[in-house]
Parts: structure tokens; sequence; C-alpha cells
């Protein structure tokens, strides 16, 4: 098995033991900084290996998820018993959602922001080579949220070391802490997540440590998916009903001499451009 750094880490294999063999035969990896992350992000992999008995899904959790906000009775736990209900509902999504395994590295999520990445990279490292994924869903270089920023720009490193590199691998990365919808629509990588909506129901309440908690994330990420398809198109009707939108990071690993930074901004100097060239030519037609 891998050797994975935090004394805390851990490998789970829904539906019995696993070994490396088991994660090798994954198609589809996610890879998020939180509990809940991946039923988010990566929604479109988790569907697809779970209508094709030929693709596997492989979950990454990043962080211990340490420091959530949270009211009621979850309140009354103190931060180790709540990391352990944390994992206990992931453990549950694996089981829901059929994943092929579901990896706990369990780093603190200031060691991800702050400190030395070193043996968070490393552990991805170990994971993309003993997964070699065609697919990768993580979270994308525009989101809010510091720790999700630090995760991707840790795969992101991760990818560009790996040796020998992934071939023919897709890295996507996908809306949380701040939609994609901004982005022109010949930049968007479109994810349709129309099928299983009961499902993507089920799988996000077992996290009632953020939905009771104080944090619906049941509905507004299928809330997000819906307003995604309704709103892509101002002139046409609906043709899926779901959507999840991504930023293509791959060209980022074909191409492990481009500045990151460039490359995100790239897409907002784009959107910039299309506001700017919209609202001029309208004035000017206008009179």
């Amino acid at each position: 098995m891998l050797s994975l750094t935090h004394p805390d880490s851990e490998i789970y294999f829904p539906n019995g033991p696993g070994n490396n063999l088991r994660l090798a035969r994954t198609s589809h990896l996610g890879i998020g900084a939180h509990q809940d992350d991946l039923e988010i992000l990566a929604m479109h992999g988790i569907l697809e290996a779970y209508d094709d008995p030929g693709l596997y899904f492989t979950g990454v959790t990043v962080t211990d998820g340490r420091g959530a906000p949270r009211t009621d009775a979850y309140k009354a736990f103190d931060e180790d018993e709540y990391c352990r209900i944390r994992c206990t509902e992931q453990k549950i999504a694996a089981d829901l959602g059929r994943y092929n395994a579901q990896c706990f590295l369990n780093y603190p999520s200031r060691t991800v922001k702050y400190g030395e990445r070193h043996a968070v990279i490393d552990d991805l490292k170990q994971i993309l080579l003993a997964t070699t994924p065609s697919v990768i869903y993580t979270h994308n270089l525009a989101d809010k949220h510091d720790t999700h920023v630090a995760v991707v720009l840790s795969v992101i490193k991760a990818l560009r070391e790996l040796d020998p590199p992934l071939k023919d691998v897709k890295i996507f990365g996908c809306e949380i802490w701040r939609g994609l919808d901004w982005m022109v629509d010949d930049d968007k990588v479109i994810l349709d997540v129309s099928n299983h909506i009961d499902l993507q129901r089920k799988i996000l309440e077992v996290f009632d440590s953020q939905v009771s908690g104080g944090k619906r994330y049941d509905l507004a990420a299928i809330g997000r998916q819906q307003a995604n398809a309704t709103f892509l198109e101002s002139d046409q009707t609906d043709t899926v009903k779901r959507i999840i939108y991504a930023m293509d990071l791959t060209p980022l690993i074909n191409h492990p001499e481009m500045d990151i930074y460039r490359y995100v901004i790239n897409y907002i100097h784009t959107f910039a451009n299309d506001v700017t060239e919209r609202v001029n030519r309208l004035r000017k037609e206008s009179g």
C-alpha cells in the first residue's frame, strides 16, 4: 500500500479491503480540500463511474476538516470529535456513490495553506502514480477559499513533478467557493450532471455536520447546477438539466513552463474584454 505521510492518514475502500491493484483501476480522480468538497466539485466523475461498470472514481480529501463553521448540536463537539464525524460522513458518501476508494490525507488546513507543502505534494504524487487517472477534478484557480487554491496549486505541482508524467490526462478545476459562470462560454468546460438527482441529494445530505450545522450545501450545490444549465444560453431552450462549470487546467500540466498566475489572469482578461466590447458596441449603436 501507499506510504502516506501523516500518521492519521487513511485509505478507505468501500465494500471491503483493497490494495494497490484496486487503486490502479481508477479512471476518475477527485482531489478536494475538505470533506464534502468532492461531492460538489467532482460529481461529474462520481456519476460517470456510478453508471459505467468499467469506470472507477477515487476520492482524495486533503485536510482534516477542523475549523468548519457550525451551530446547534455540532457546537458541542470538540475538534477531534468533529473531525471523526466528518470523516465518517465522507465514508458514507463513498459507500453511496460506489467510490473505488477514498483517501484521507488529514493535514491541518494551515499546513496546506502556509506551511511546507512538500509532504502534501509527495502524498499526491504517490496517489497519482498509483491511480494513473484519465480525468482529475479539483478546485479552480479563481476560487475564493484559500485552502482550495492551496490544494489546486499542490495538485498542479505534484503533476508537474511526476516521473514518469501522466499521459493523456485531463484536469478540471471546478466550482465551489466562486462559480465559473463569469467565464466566457468558449473557455468553460461544461460537465453534464443531469442524471441521478436523488442520488446527488442523498450524497450531499450525508454531510449533516455541515447541512444541519448551518451550511445548506445540499440545496446550494444542486441549485447552482440548475442555474448554470438555465442561464448558459439566452436564445435557446435548455438542453440539459444541470451543469457544473470547470476551468481546463490541462495546459498547465502539458506545458509546465506556463506561469500559473498568467494562465488564470488570461481568463479574467478575456471576460473583461467581452464585457468591454459589448458595452462599447451597444453604446455606439444606440447613438
